[in-house]
């Protein structure tokens, strides 16, 4: 067995993530292994996304 890795992201976020890209409702009744990998994979790119818009808030002076 390998190491469990330690999530990154929140629990808030990653339910926030889910209701705004619309699988929140699959979350709810099946747990976060009832999504499909395509929508695990566009929440990792809309955190990216986040990250990156406050990080360029950050640096503005």
């Amino acid at each position: 067995m390998g190491r469990r890795r330690r999530g990154v992201m929140s629990e808030g976020l990653k339910y926030e993530l889910a209701k705004d890209l619309g699988f929140y409702d699959t979350i709810q009744q099946e747990g976060w292994g009832g999504i499909k990998a395509k929508d695990a994979g566009n929440m990792v790119k809309r955190a990216i996304q986040l990250a990156e818009q406050a990080a360029a808030k950050a640096q503005r002076p």
